[in-house]
């Protein structure tokens, strides 16, 4: 099912938008010389698929570490709202279409077009389709994460794959502790200039006798202040991308 699912995410950033009109037409008429069978299969794989997008975001792209850094930042600066939730997320979403370009240019070069042009079958399509994420994954799993699973499904007699084709039940999981862990070490850095920021602020009001009033509500101009000075939405999404293998 893995492997459908990542079909969606080669069909969601077509290079060509005439041809991704033409998707649709192609995949869910009836063919007048083909099997229905293989019809249905297919529509039923495309409908299931259609379902699950954003599990397809999160699972195999790199959304999650955008989406932390960019949490952790608002959390920092102490704004609840600003930016908002649907800003943060259509930030980390295109900035993932972006990063994942190459990869979705492969994936529909070598999978998807020879699909809809009868050069492949559904088997074959699929399998050149999911390549590219396997590559893009593995080249930003930890070795550690990655042999964790591998250990684990050894464990239980699960396979892990032969070679350097990692199994995707275990390349899947690993890739994404191993984002959610980098997500994380970026937030870290991130939040500490703020940290500093109201340490100060609350040091000063302290040694003022400004005991009742809040630190935070000083320190959020400041900190403002300071993210703009050091230009620090280009600094935050110059080295989100530059760290991606």
């Amino acid at each position: 099912m893995i492997r459908f699912l990542l079909l969606l995410g080669a069909m969601m950033a077509l290079p060509g938008v005439a041809e991704a009109q033409q998707l649709p037409t192609d995949l869910l008429n009836i063919p007048v010389d083909g099997s229905a069978a293989a019809w249905i299969i297919r529509t039923f794989g495309l409908l299931t698929v259609l379902s699950v997008a954003p599990g397809i975001l999160i699972m195999v792209t790199s959304f999650p570490r955008f989406v932390i850094a960019f949490s952790i930042l608002r959390s920092g600066m102490g704004l609840a709202t600003t930016p908002s939730n649907m800003i943060l997320l259509s930030l980390a979403l295109f900035m993932t279409f972006y990063v994942m370009s190459p990869t979705l240019d492969r994936s529909w070069n070598d999978g998807v077009r020879p699909l809809l042009e009868n050069r492949l079958t559904e088997a074959e399509a699929v399998e050149r389709i999911a390549e590219p994420f396997r590559t893009f994954m593995a080249a930003n799993t930890r070795d550690k994460d990655l042999a964790l699973f591998v250990d684990i499904a050894r464990e239980r007699g699960q396979a892990v794959g032969t070679g350097d084709r990692i199994d995707y039940r275990v390349l899947v999981p690993a890739f994404m502790i191993s984002e959610i862990r980098r997500g994380f070490e970026i937030g870290f850095l991130i939040i500490l200039p703020f940290l500093v920021i109201d340490l100060i602020v609350a040091t000063i009001t302290m040694a003022m006798g400004m005991m009742m009033l809040p630190p935070t509500s000083i320190s959020l101009p400041f900190k403002i202040l300071f993210f703009v000075l050091i230009d620090g939405w280009n600094l935050l999404v110059g080295s989100l991308v530059r760290s991606f293998s």
